[in-house]
């Protein structure tokens, strides 16, 4: 793709040089955490991601263009700009268009990345089938049935029907690989009492996987699921307490859909007096680590 795909030095040279590269989501910074959290762990991610000896690309639209690896500068305003907009791919031609700013989702960063020529992919956790409507579907979900990038996740968000999202996920033929674990991780929670299609321990076994499914010719995502690390976990009573009450407001307050999230999120955070807050900081970075395990392991001869 040409246009308005823009992307930085080092991820142009990594990528011409079959290097291991890590993409990144920017809604995660603009709207998924405070600020100066957000800025920290947008740093982290990228810090870690170079320690595994692979290159990061957040992504995020700037001005119109699909930017693929960020500055410090551009991640600051990512952090602290009052008026960026959430962007999933349906919003990508109104933005660039627009000449706007917008923080891209999973969705619409694992279509830029798939057009930027990264396979791997990095994020908390990725977006499902709503609890209060079957029909309430993330545009996650058919974007990952369609881009052939591999995203590695903490399970879907706890606030999401997660039975009802690996329905959909096995219809759409979308594979779900445990990295670690037996059972689909529930983002705060290590265990969601559901079946992953199959266990893995190494990025190697990732990278063959990913590569079995390109040499078949085969164009959809790989969705694969690291628990949050066992020391940030939170316990699921007290989760399963404060996502009925988040719940219950949104509700309440007529919120719903791309302000339903974020609303959802922070209450629960309040909730749990900041404990969710911690383990969504800990997944995060321990994700960004195994990603670039397994980008490295994708990109040896």
């Amino acid at each position: 793709m040409s246009g308005p795909l823009r992307l930085s030095k080092e991820v142009k040279m990594a990528l011409e040089a079959g290097r291991a590269v890590v993409a990144l989501e920017s809604t995660v910074i603009a709207h998924g955490l405070p600020y100066p959290i957000n800025l920290e762990v947008a740093r982290r991610m990228e810090a870690i991601i170079r320690q595994h000896k692979a290159t990061p690309a957040t992504i995020a639209v700037l001005d119109g263009q699909l930017r693929v690896g960020l500055t410090e500068a551009e991640l600051e305003h990512l952090a602290t700009a009052k008026t960026i907009r959430k962007v999933s791919q349906r919003d990508l031609p109104i933005v660039v268009a627009r000449r706007g700013d917008g923080a891209t989702t999973v969705a619409a960063s694992i279509t830029i990345a798939a057009w930027a020529g990264i396979q791997v992919f990095a994020t908390g956790g990725i977006g499902g089938v709503h609890r209060s409507a079957s029909f309430d579907i993330s545009n996650d979900l058919p974007t990952l049935a369609s881009t052939p990038v591999a995203v590695v996740c903490a399970g879907a968000k706890s606030i999401l029907d997660l039975r009802a999202t690996l329905e959909w996920l096995e219809t759409a033929g979308v594979p779900v690989i445990g990295y670690g674990t037996d059972e689909f991780p529930a983002f705060y929670t290590r265990r969601s009492g559901l079946p992953v299609d199959v266990r893995i321990d190494t990025p190697e076994e990732a990278a063959a996987i990913i590569r079995a499914g390109r040499q078949m010719g085969l164009t959809r995502g790989t969705l694969i699921a690291a628990p949050v690390p066992a020391e940030a976990e939170l316990p699921a009573d007290r989760l399963d307490a404060a996502i009925a009450s988040a719940l219950a407001e949104a509700e309440a307050r007529g919120i719903e859909r791309n302000a339903s999230t974020p609303f959802l999120l922070r209450w629960i955070a309040r909730q749990t007096e900041g404990a969710s807050l911690k383990a969504n900081v800990a997944l995060l970075e321990n994700n960004a680590a195994i990603a670039a395990q397994i980008a490295v392991a994708l990109a040896a001869p």
